[in-house]
């Protein structure tokens, strides 16, 4: 008899009957969660107590209501670092990082003192990550949300950036300064596209970290004068866009007085991450 085996077999179905995309990968993931074991440590493991038992089913029985499974976990990882998240914050997506994958590309010198403005930074994750690649880097990032900070905060400790890294319940419109860096994954999905997303999003994630408007332009319209008004001459904004937002929020950004340096498809091959600048200053147009 395996008791981890038939557990593990019970939950996946479970899974797999409330409709989750990944039922047995799920599975492991709650199991490892509730048995407080590696995926390695799973393979070889055979027995498990009552108490285990009980811990796991509740878990499972959180994800047969379609909870993300970040959330019930307590964490995701990103740019191979672990967030912690939970409700009121919005779970990192991998095609974010695409936002560090640029930004990296752009400023080679790891050790540059660099000034770095993060707008909605949610869980904090792109704050950190930059910060984790550039030791002498100072960030702020500011959230209109006190939850989504909540968990921003825990990240920062988490990670040992309290030093150089200031947290904010703020506008966008309220912040001072001038930055080398401006980061932002704005609310960009459009009321209709929330009402047909995953129950995960509808019913768990907040709202207004994903919904733009009826068009899903606002936050970009909000956003630009901001932009323009604290990056440096020669700084570099990164803005994260939807698949099918390149052309618009090009026009939004341009009409407000910048340059777009670049488009850059995610690793699904999506336009993802519009790079801007002042239009005065900077390399010529490019696509990534």
């Amino acid at each position: 008899m395996n008791a981890v085996r038939d557990a593990l077999t019970r939950g996946a179905a479970r899974l797999a009957a409330a409709g989750i995309e990944m039922p047995r990968l799920d599975a492991r993931v709650l199991l490892g969660a509730a048995m407080q074991a590696s995926q390695e440590d799973l393979l070889a493991a055979r027995n498990m107590t009552q108490e285990q038992l009980t811990r796991f089913e509740a878990l499972v029985a959180r994800r047969e209501q379609r909870e993300p499974l970040a959330y019930i976990v307590g964490s995701k990882e990103f740019w191979s670092l672990d967030f912690e998240v939970g409700p009121g914050v919005l779970v990192p997506r991998p095609e974010t990082e695409t936002l560090i994958e640029e930004a990296l590309r752009d400023h080679p010198d790891r050790y540059a003192p660099l000034v770095v403005a993060d707008f909605g930074t949610g869980s904090g994750c792109l704050l950190v990550a930059f910060l984790s690649n550039y030791p002498n880097a100072k960030g702020l990032g500011v959230d209109r949300s006190a939850e989504a900070l909540s968990w921003a905060r825990r990240n920062v400790v988490r990670h040992g950036l309290e030093a150089r890294c200031v947290l904010s319940q703020t506008d966008w419109t309220a912040v001072t300064g001038t930055f080398d860096i401006v980061f932002a994954n704005p609310p960009y999905v459009t009321e209709s596209e929330f009402a047909a997303a995953s129950p995960e999003i509808v019913r768990h994630e907040p709202k207004v970290a994903l919904v733009g408007g009826d068009d899903g332009l606002k936050a970009y319209r909000e956003l630009a004068p901001v932009v323009l008004r604290h990056l440096r001459p020669e700084g570099r904004a990164y803005l994260e866009i939807g698949s099918t937002q390149a052309d618009s929020v090009r026009t939004v950004l341009e009409r407000d007085g910048l340059r777009i340096v670049r488009v850059t498809a995610d690793l699904a091959g999506h336009p993802r991450v519009l790079v801007a600048a002042q239009k005065t200053v900077g390399k010529p147009m490019a696509s990534g």
